[in-house]
């Protein structure tokens, strides 16, 4: 298939170490073997690397870029620099206008770690809110999303994450997630939260709803699977069994562009696919791995 548009998720970035040259898919890399990083690479982009140094070579047409929006959200580390910006920086900003939008009275923040605490820091900032971690993460615990039958993930989700009595019992909480997927997870953590003796739970998405599949190269359920594409905001709080649930919305997820959407790629939220796919790509959409059951 080919379009003149050049779609993008994390492709890295070259840097420095004494006199060599060194490439990575995410800038933290570099920190690591104490690197200089350059710059980005970018889509489209083939560097050549040898005794002259490094060249560039581009060839393919100019043509508009859709960067992953979904890498600031959730796919890359938060300590990378990607497509210009600061992972970290921005999931906290998608928590303070998240706060912004959908602000509720309670006694604590917390996020489902790890990749909801920067975007729960945001929201407690802006809110004025304290921040608890009242959610443990096991880090000794493998991903429950590649596990394959549905029994193994749910027993994955206790055993990775526990609930804080001392932190939750009594509270109005709000519960900061990056997003949701099929609802399960997110079931099973609302109630975690309720056993362990909270008041109130409130979730709160840094992501608009994920409505619709990626057939970029990312494996994703079907839209028939996701539960956005099909109910409503109260019948999906219903089936969390939250007090209130709310999603950053798609202007305040690009808040911090000055809420401009141009050059990303948002497809997973808004069904908006910068290349057309044909019902025979939709049909074989790849499926490696079950999805988090998010």
């Amino acid at each position: 298939m080919y379009s003149n548009t050049q779609l993008c998720l994390s492709v890295g970035g070259n840097g420095r170490i004494g006199d060599g040259w060194v490439v990575a898919s995410e800038t933290c890399a570099f920190d690591l073997i104490e690197a200089r990083y350059e710059r980005e690479i970018l889509p489209g982009e083939i560097l050549m690397i040898g005794k002259r140094g490094v060249e560039s070579v581009r060839p393919f047409p100019p043509a508009p870029r859709h960067n992953c929006v979904f890498e600031y959200i959730y796919f890359a580390r938060p300590d990378s620099q990607v497509f210009g910006r600061n992972v970290y920086e921005v999931r906290k900003g998608l928590g303070r206008q998240l706060a912004r939008e959908s602000g509720v009275p309670a006694d604590i923040v917390i996020p489902v770690p790890d990749s909801g605490v920067p975007a729960a820091i945001g929201y407690a900032e802006e809110a004025g809110i304290p921040f608890e971690m009242g959610l443990i993460r096991n880090h000794y615990v493998g991903r429950t999303f590649i596990e394959p039958q549905s029994s193994i993930r749910h027993f994955g989700v206790k055993v990775k994450l526990n609930a804080l009595h001392q932190v939750l019992e009594g509270k109005r909480v709000v519960v900061v997630d990056d997003s949701i997927v099929r609802g399960t997870t997110s079931k099973k953590l609302v109630t975690m939260i309720r056993a362990a003796g909270a008041r109130e739970v409130h979730m709160r998405i840094s992501s608009p709803p994920t409505t619709n599949p990626c057939y970029y190269g990312i494996d994703t359920p079907t839209k028939e699977e996701l539960i956005a594409s099909s109910q409503s905001l109260e019948t999906i709080r219903g089936y969390l069994g939250a007090d209130s649930l709310a999603y950053l919305s798609v202007p305040g997820m690009y808040r911090f562009t000055g809420g401009e959407g141009t050059g990303f790629c948002d497809a997973c939220f808004t069904g908006n696919y910068p290349v057309a796919l044909s019902d025979d790509t939709r049909v074989r959409q790849l499926h490696l791995f079950e999805a988090a059951d998010r």
